[in-house]
């Protein structure tokens, strides 16, 4: 069987049960997992799958949410360099909000043991990562938790984003583009991106190339409202030229 056929069978396969993992994949056309990862990678640069740990789902199931080990998982390699690249947007002695999500928890573990800043988020998880950490004033938004997320969102969550100004925010997205902007699932979790962008005097988006193209639920920006992108180097030269073209500098780690 040659590829196309073999990935135009994934595909059917996704569609029907909604999911395919990799290892049931490789059994069924007898190749190796490799082959059916990199299967997988081409129909998610097509934007026909989206990938999740393990395997992979149809895109455009909108309400599609993973969880927070299975976001953690994807992009792996990509994550980690797009939070190398972002420590060099810390400012000295500043304040930053942290916007829930992976990468920027990838971030806040990769501050420097003599980082002196003023740290705001709303994400449990970031949180835990730097509530030992020696020179952070650690601020944390409250709020209704999303178990999905361990991110606090509603009234509470709002009110104190918009009783800030912080020198950087760096925001996360399930999904940007220069048609659809930035999007999430969640219409709770947009609504605190959204105040978190208007309490921040610069906004930099931490989002892997993968993410690129995907549109979800709920929208809570523009590519406009980012000064920079950090991303992978999987994103293209004509996909970087369109995000520049809206305003924000684009870095690919």
């Amino acid at each position: 069987m040659f590829a196309a056929e073999r990935q135009q069978e994934i595909l059917r396969l996704a569609h029907e049960s909604g999911r395919v993992d990799v290892l049931s994949l490789a059994d069924e056309f007898q190749v190796t997992a490799e082959t059916v990862r990199r299967d997988l990678k081409a129909l998610d640069r097509a934007g026909l799958v989206r990938r999740v740990h393990g395997g992979a789902i149809p895109a455009g199931h909108l309400g599609f949410e993973p969880d927070l080990a299975e976001r953690d998982a994807l992009a792996a390699d990509e994550k980690d360099l797009i939070a190398r690249a972002a420590l060099a947007e810390l400012p000295a002695d500043g304040s930053v909000i942290l916007d829930a999500g992976t990468t920027s928890a990838r971030l806040a573990a990769a501050f420097p043991v003599e980082s002196t800043l003023t740290v705001v988020t709303h994400a449990l998880p970031i949180a835990a990562r730097l509530a030992d950490h020696p020179g952070i004033a650690l601020h944390l938004v409250g709020g209704r938790v999303r178990h999905r997320t361990r991110a606090a969102v509603d009234a509470w969550a709002l009110r104190a984003l918009g009783e800030i100004k912080a020198d950087v925010v760096f925001l996360a997205t399930n999904g940007f583009g220069p048609e659809d902007g930035l999007t999430t699932p969640d219409l709770a979790e947009a609504a605190v991106k959204r105040a978190a962008v208007r309490a921040a005097r610069r906004v930099v988006l931490l989002a892997d190339s993968a993410k690129f193209g995907q549109q979800h639920f709920a929208r809570f920006g523009d590519l406009a409202d980012v000064d920079l992108l950090i991303t992978d180097s999987g994103l293209s030269d004509e996909d970087a030229r369109a995000v520049e073209a809206l305003g924000p500098e684009v870095v690919r780690a």
